[in-house]
């Protein structure tokens, strides 16, 4: 047994201060780290091996602590933390930004007749299904038909959104028509994670204490969670679809676009990708991954029962998902 690292590093929490931004951006960059889709099925099992081994308090010989926490990196971007199945590819978070980058970059490419746009959101809410499929929870596992009226909710209000507006904004400044996927973009996510999550809005969400005691269920702390989810999706989106259209705009004016044309879907998708790399994780970390709120902010008889077994609690805490 190697004698390199101690066998009590807490590799369930991540390696950062989850209390600071600062630690909170550098593990989301860690975990959408794109460059982990490029890893092999050997490198995958490797990293699983690590894990699971450390766990059992077995040490590969030579092994480092940053090895470790790159294992335990590795492992988190392909396994399901709940049922340990190797996820979707397209499915992972470390998929996010090569996959958004280009659906978005196309939805603001081909934004102007009506079958591009019913087509590309389409796409983008079929990836959205996907990814919420892929990352469910095993305490409160998605059903397909949940599912199914989410996907289906979320494709019909992006694609009205976004025919509604380019409707409106036929005869105003072509600007202003490439914000039109973006508008669509933040509906279809008001619509979609709230009825992805239903059932915790419906049932609640576990609070523990600062210690990680299960204190109870609580809609009021489900609210919070999914309005927090909702933000960050929305402004993660808002970069990659509020810049580039200022520099395609001026772009397009110019001599090179207007001689090799095809070349703006992939200017765009450049672009795009560009403001991803930063905003997912930065907008992953705005609102700490364990949320709190106020005791006197929950349901009455929560609170009652709170009171009564313990009368000094004034936060709990609950994991709000991403």
């Amino acid at each position: 047994m190697s004698a390199d690292i101690p066998l009590n590093i807490n590799i369930k929490e991540p390696r950062w201060d989850q209390s600071t931004f600062v630690g909170r951006a550098s593990h989301f960059f860690t975990v959408t780290d794109p460059r982990n889709i490029l890893l092999s099925d050997a490198q995958l099992e490797n990293a699983r091996k690590i894990v699971h081994d450390y766990r059992q308090g077995i040490l590969a010989p030579g092994l480092t602590e940053d090895d470790l926490w790159r294992a335990k990196y590795i492992y988190d971007s392909a396994f399901h933390p709940d049922t340990g199945e190797k996820m979707v590819l397209i499915g992972r978070m470390s998929a996010q930004v090569p996959m958004n980058m280009t659906i978005t970059g196309c939805m603001m490419t081909f934004y102007r007749t009506t079958p591009a746009v019913v087509f590309w959101q389409w796409i983008n809410q079929s990836f959205n299904a996907i990814v919420n499929y892929t990352n469910r929870s095993g305490d409160a596992p998605i059903t397909v038909s949940q599912l199914g009226t989410a996907y289906v909710s979320a494709t019909t209000g992006a694609v009205a959104t976004a025919l509604g507006l380019n409707a409106l904004t036929k005869h105003v400044s072509p600007l202003i028509g490439r914000f039109v996927p973006f508008a669509a973009v933040a509906a279809a996510n008001c619509i979609n994670i709230p009825l992805m999550r239903q059932r915790e809005l419906k049932f609640g969400i576990p609070v523990t204490d600062e210690n990680g005691n299960r204190l109870g269920e609580s809609t009021k702390a489900a609210q919070q969670a999914i309005t927090q989810v909702v933000i960050s999706r929305i402004l993660m989106a808002a970069p990659g679809m509020a810049i580039p259209p200022f520099i395609m705009n001026t772009l397009e004016k110019r001599a090179f676009l207007k001689r090799f044309p095809w070349m703006s879907a992939p200017i765009q998708v450049g672009l795009v990708g560009f403001c991803l790399v930063f905003a997912t994780p930065l907008c992953c970390a705005l609102f700490p991954q364990k949320s709190s709120m106020s005791v006197t902010r929950l349901e009455p008889e929560l609170q009652a029962k709170i009171r009564e077994n313990s009368p000094d609690l004034e936060r709990v805490y609950f994991n709000k998902g991403l």
